[in-house]
């Protein structure tokens, strides 16, 4: 029982810390409500999910082989977090449908993780600390937990921006919370150029 305790502390502090996924949930549910962002919630905790198993079962080792690998995995990460970040700072703030836009779809929040170099970071140490071996058992148990607890801290920031969205109705409140929000992301970005 105290692995699984364990586990799951390591899950909750990687999965409601700050990060782009959970920044975007926030976003997204400010702008388009809780309901609709909870396609990004699936979604990125699905990406999680398999990419967690990935390293679980042996992508870790793909990486130390081909560095170059892991290199391009940082740069498209940072690239997809400016491309985001863009997206967020020239949004209108209107929330009437003035230009009609999507809200962030299942696929969105997948193959953001896949990008996000904190999923990787957590994917790696997670599967490092607790499933190094690669029993498939413990590859399994930490995944499931790990899904569970993913999902319901990346709802809690939806939830987060579905509460904010009350005050943000007017498009200029809107636009500036969605500008603090491209600010975070580019400081994300940022920092992984940081050597």
């Amino acid at each position: 029982m105290t692995l699984l305790l364990s586990m799951a502390a390591f899950a909750l502090a990687s999965s409601i810390s700050p990060g782009p996924v959970n920044l975007v949930a926030l976003s997204a549910a400010a702008r388009y409500g809780l309901r609709a962002s909870l396609r990004h919630v699936t979604g990125a905790t699905l990406g999680f999910t398999l990419l967690l198993l990935a390293m679980g079962l042996g992508l870790h080792r793909l990486l130390n082989q081909w560095p170059m690998l892991a290199s391009l995995i940082r740069w498209s990460g940072v690239a997809f977090l400016l491309y985001m970040a863009y997206g967020l700072a020239r949004d209108d703030g209107r929330l009437d449908g003035g230009k009609a836009q999507l809200p962030p779809s299942l696929l969105t929040g997948a193959v953001m993780q896949w990008l996000n170099p904190k999923a990787w970071l957590a994917a790696l140490a997670g599967m490092g600390a607790y499933a190094a071996d690669g029993e498939l058992d413990v590859v399994g148990q930490f995944a499931a937990l790990y899904f569970v607890i993913c999902y319901l801290s990346l709802a809690c920031w939806a939830y987060a921006g579905a509460f904010l969205r009350q005050y943000l109705l007017q498009a200029w409140r809107m636009r500036l919370f969605n500008r603090g929000l491209a600010l975070l992301l580019v400081a994300s970005a940022l920092y992984l150029l940081w050597p």
